[in-house]
């Protein structure tokens, strides 16, 4: 266009194709160059791998008695409530107090993380060794998760007690802590029960034990005692004869006939005198409260048997 406002115009054109190409030169994205990495680089969280837990060793440990059963437990890594448990399942064998010799041997069988034990860690498997006897029990978990331990038969070790040691007629005279003797003619108390029955009738071990007197006493006549598993002891007094065997030292086995029913002593006519103590204290062997008898049966039996005689081989070495 002529004249001046043709030149403003023309002007402004060039002006606005400079401002498009160099808006576009900004724009652009930089070819990378050949020897530069560009790939942008970003870093993500490492995830831990999942640790398996390593899987348990059997392993067997062996402790010398020196002073007690427990200082020799607990060198081996068992914890108290254990340590009760097996005093009792050992105790029906082994008096802790007088047949613990220094230099007997305890032996257990773990399953052990790398060797590693924990408080909830009991041994499955316990040899007690005295002298030249050595004594066996193995762990068992009920449905309920309880431990206990039994003989390697599966016969449990926790005492076992009957509640009549005779087939009696009659009840001829109660427990009592104060009554009036028919004999010495005063009052005193009666530690046991009188069980009415024909002399000659067999009497029975209520429990395994140990016989700790044979023999004649003044008012008891004819008696056996026996220490049965802690805390529990028995009298059998009025006997006319005993058994075949019975002897002081000796030890006897729940049903085991000891002696038979008799009047000698103090009695007035044939019945057997029968006392229950529980430390040392008489009960009344009617209602005390007796441990009963959960041996295992059937496949469960057989299941652990099973296991006990692998355990066995372990402690054998």
């Amino acid at each position: 266009m002529p004249g001046k406002a043709g030149r403003l115009l023309f002007t402004c054109a060039i002006g606005s194709i400079c401002t498009v190409v160099i808006c576009n030169a900004l724009h652009r994205p930089t070819a990378p160059s050949a020897d530069k990495d560009y790939t942008p680089a970003v870093s993500l969280p490492q995830r831990a791998a999942p640790k398996t837990p390593p899987a348990p060793t059997r392993t067997t440990e062996s402790a010398t008695v020196d002073e007690t059963f427990s200082d020799a437990a607990q060198s081996l890594g068992i914890d108290q409530g254990t340590i009760a448990t097996l005093t009792e399942a050992f105790a029906s064998n082994v008096d802790m107090r007088r047949d613990l010799r220094k230099g007997d041997t305890l032996s257990v069988v773990y399953d052990r993380p790398q060797g590693s034990a924990t408080a909830d860690d009991p041994p499955l498997a316990v040899r007690l060794t005295t002298g030249s006897s050595s004594h066996d029990v193995f762990l068992y978990r009920d449905p309920n998760g309880e431990t206990r331990y039994y003989a390697k038969d599966g016969k449990s070790t926790k005492p076992a007690f009957s509640r009549y040691p005779v087939a009696f007629t009659r009840v001829s005279s109660d427990f009592s802590l104060r009554r009036f003797d028919p004999v010495v003619h005063r009052w005193q108390s009666h530690d046991g029960v009188d069980l009415a029955a024909p002399i000659g009738t067999p009497v029975h071990a209520t429990a395994q034990g140990k016989v700790t007197f044979v023999g004649r006493q003044t008012g008891y006549g004819k008696v056996v005692m026996l220490e049965n598993p802690p805390p529990y002891s028995t009298v059998y007094a009025h006997l006319s004869r005993f058994a075949k065997g019975i002897r002081t030292g000796g030890t006897v086995q729940r049903g085991q006939v000891i002696g038979y029913v008799g009047e000698t002593g103090w009695a007035t006519g044939p019945h057997l005198h029968y006392e229950v103590h529980v430390d040392d204290v008489a009960m009344d062997p009617l209602t005390v409260d007796l441990p009963g008898d959960d041996r295992l049966h059937g496949e469960e039996r057989q299941r652990f048997a099973r296991e006990a005689e692998a355990l066995s081989a372990e402690l054998n070495g």
